[in-house]
């Protein structure tokens, strides 16, 4: 009796008090991951000895960084005839991996050397460099953000200061299902990040804020494996300024295509 009018008591408490039952914390909306469509518009001519490691196109010119220790350079190129205009080697002991463009400067990253060069845009010379922990793979500007964007080869996306190459934080990214790594050559376009996905041949776009993946491209029909005689993995993507068209190609493939993603 005594125990039933003490759980009256204290219901009659938590009444009075507003006591709710507790809740489960709130969830984040689910991201669902799109599938893009690959419209190609065009073909064009690419070096079949270029190793591509890094791509971007900025005020009409396509700069390609290439990679293997005693090969790896910075070259300007025609973006249409894919002529090479200027060319800057590494030092043979790098193994040069993605480029990006800020400003009147490029930074150029390497393999497994931990060092990242800066360079004069006009020129190719070399001003500096910076050492960082780790692997680089991929390298592109998010101009909104004022950051660099690097990746490492796994799911792991690094923020970078754009003028010492100091890490401001990362973020990890994933799809619907789990950790999405080997995140290659990346391309920072409007506020996303698009990236190939190293031995497939996938670009996969991500949310930089949240490492959400937001959108899946199949380029398997692009350039077929079986025609890839001689030539390795889809890598190199630049978007074409002002416009929701991309060039891609891949290490030593003998053409370069202008793709839209559809969906």
């Amino acid at each position: 009796m005594i125990a039933r009018r003490l759980a009256a008591s204290l219901a009659l408490a938590c009444l009075v008090a507003g006591c709710s039952a507790p809740t489960e914390p709130a969830q984040p909306p689910a991201v669902s991951t799109t599938k893009l469509t690959v419209k190609v518009l065009e073909d064009r001519p690419h070096d079949a000895a270029a190793f591509t490691q890094g791509l971007e196109l900025v005020d009409g010119v396509l700069y390609e960084g290439t990679g293997l220790v005693g090969q790896s350079e910075i070259r300007a190129i025609d973006p249409t005839t894919g002529a090479v205009r200027q060319r800057g080697a590494l030092p043979a002991e790098f193994f040069g991996e993605g480029i990006t463009v800020v400003d009147d400067r490029i930074w150029q990253i390497t393999w497994q050397d931990g060092v990242a060069i800066e360079r004069d845009r006009a020129t190719f010379a070399e001003r500096r460099r910076v050492e960082y922990q780790g692997e680089g793979w991929g390298l592109c500007f998010d101009g909104g953000g004022r950051r660099l964007v690097m990746s490492d080869g796994t799911d792991k996306l690094t923020f970078r200061d754009p003028d010492t190459f100091e890490p401001r934080g990362e973020v990890r990214v994933a799809g619907e299902d789990g950790p999405v790594t080997r995140l290659n050559e990346l391309e920072c376009v409007d506020g996303a990040v698009y990236a190939n996905v190293w031995q497939t041949d996938q670009i996969v776009r991500v949310d930089p804020a949240s490492g959400r993946l937001t959108g899946v491209a199949d380029l398997s029909a692009l350039f077929p494996r079986e025609q890839r005689a001689g030539a390795d993995v889809l890598n190199g993507i630049a978007n074409i300024p002002g416009t929701d068209e991309f060039l891609v190609t891949g290490k030593l493939w003998p053409k370069m295509f202008r793709i839209r993603f559809e969906g």
